[in-house]
């Protein structure tokens, strides 16, 4: 079976556990606890291929930023969490992009943007038109996801699974043997 490590980062406060409990366990989480890390595993089935997706949840607070790099080399494709309901998150996903722009060399990832909290549109202050460019402009899928409906959760962590074997297979076409 393959396995899969997916990184969910964003802000403090912008859903990243509340996403990845509603995958995991199908439950929501009301109560906002901050995390440090907390790691998931769970069987899936992608098109018809059985896998283990390995989900890390990290820290959104500034003081474990250093802790990012870690993460961000062990893993293979990466969520970008931000809040439609606070602007400062969804400018707060560029540096996290061009973190892992960094740590991984420059080479393509498989990246999903998340918009998060879209139950909340009567709060919205992150217009989903702008989610929809950025993730264009960056050349990676984009979801605007409830934790708390359930709505387009389990279609962005397939969606990253799709992404890494989508990068995986160019990068098996690009690699050829000559034999003699």
């Amino acid at each position: 079976m393959r396995e899969y490590k997916v990184v969910v980062l964003g802000s403090g406060g912008v859903g990243k556990s509340a996403l990845t409990v509603q995958f995991v366990s199908g439950t929501f989480v009301e109560k906002y606890d901050p995390t440090i890390e907390d790691f998931y595993r769970k069987e899936i089935d992608i098109d018809g291929s059985p896998g283990v997706l390995e989900i890390l949840d990290t820290a959104g607070t500034e003081q474990f930023a250093s802790m990012r790099d870690l993460y961000i080399k062990n893993g293979q494709g990466f969520l970008l969490v931000y809040s439609i309901v606070n602007a400062q998150t969804f400018i707060d996903v560029q540096p996290m992009r061009d973190q892992i722009s960094r740590v991984k060399g420059g080479t393509v990832q498989p990246m999903i943007l998340i918009g998060n909290k879209c139950d909340m549109e009567q709060e919205r202050s992150v217009n989903s038109r702008d989610g929809q460019m950025l993730a264009s402009e960056w050349g990676c899928p984009f979801f605007e996801t409830s934790a708390k409906s359930n709505l387009n959760v389990a279609e962005a962590f397939l969606e990253i699974v799709r992404q890494i074997n989508k990068i995986k297979q160019k990068q098996k076409d690009k690699s050829c043997c000559i034999l003699l």
